[in-house]
């Protein structure tokens, strides 16, 4: 009798929460939206590069869209990411690159000058000012659409100009939505992509490989995605993804404390949502 009662009593202990040094985080069963776990989760909080999923978000829900049309890399790019101190895809100025390229060079390396060439390409105007606006805009655009009522984007990148906020729920939503694009999935699931650019000459020029710099994917069985992101305010952030099972984990943290960090913290929520829906 004993021996049975010890192989009843294992299920019936409920999974212990984890503890995550990041400042919010929050993870949600993708299949149906339900909260699996939070802390903060509507708490406004600097995003970093993880701004970069709606920059991406935007490329993709453009109609009629071309990726393999090609963006001549202004100077101004260059000049942007320098004044900054930005990350970078390492763009050569008066090199021909595709849209699907640069969307690479967004989400691998996290190239703030791809991000930049993306805004003046789709944004609309006569001025690049008037275009990077307007690309903006239709950031803010679909975060109403998609009910992200504590996000405000005031950059294409994640370097905000004071008013660039959002909350782990409303990250996790957009990252869920964006993961339905075959495209999106397939670029923020690859490790390492080696861009061949056309240079102003004509010639072919292959750019150093650029790797991903969501560790999970390597780290974590199933990983999926999404995106990372840092700043001297934002902290270390990452919104990820895993597949398990037929099952999908979504999740973010906001705010931990250094870059191996916040993959544990990842690591931990996504191991407790798996608990979570057995």
């Amino acid at each position: 009798m004993l021996a049975s009662g010890a192989l009843f009593a294992a299920p019936a202990q409920a999974v212990a929460t984890p503890t995550i040094a990041a400042k919010t985080g929050y993870v949600m069963n993708n299949a149906n939206g339900a909260d699996l776990y939070n802390k903060g989760m509507n708490t406004r909080m600097s995003t970093g590069s993880t701004t970069k999923i709606m920059t991406a978000k935007v490329v993709l829900a453009q109609s009629n869209l071309n990726l393999d049309a090609k963006v001549t890399i202004q100077m101004a790019y260059s000049d942007y990411i320098v004044s900054k101190g930005a990350s970078s895809a390492r763009l050569i100025v008066g090199d021909k690159v595709t849209v699907r390229q640069l969307l690479y060079g967004l989400m691998l390396p996290s190239g703030c000058d791809a991000a930049y060439a993306l805004a003046d390409k789709f944004g609309t105007g006569t001025t690049r000012a008037a275009r990077v606006t307007s690309f903006i805009g239709k950031m803010n655009a679909q975060a109403k659409a998609l009910g992200m009522t504590n996000t405000k984007f005031d950059s294409f990148d994640g370097i905000g100009n004071g008013a660039n906020y959002s909350t782990a729920k409303d990250l996790t939503k957009l990252a869920s939505n964006a993961l339905k694009s075959p495209t999106f999935r397939t670029i923020v699931g690859t490790k390492s992509y080696t861009a061949k650019t056309t240079t102003k000459t004509g010639s072919t020029r292959t750019m150093a490989p650029w790797v991903n710099t969501n560790t999970l994917l390597s780290s974590y069985s199933g990983a999926i995605g999404v995106k990372t992101g840092s700043g001297p305010e934002a902290k270390y952030c990452l919104v990820f993804a895993a597949t398990r099972n037929g099952k999908t984990v979504v999740g973010t943290v906001l705010a931990s404390t250094s870059a191996t960090v916040r993959a544990q913290d990842a690591t931990k929520l996504l191991n407790y949502g798996f608990a979570r829906l057995g």
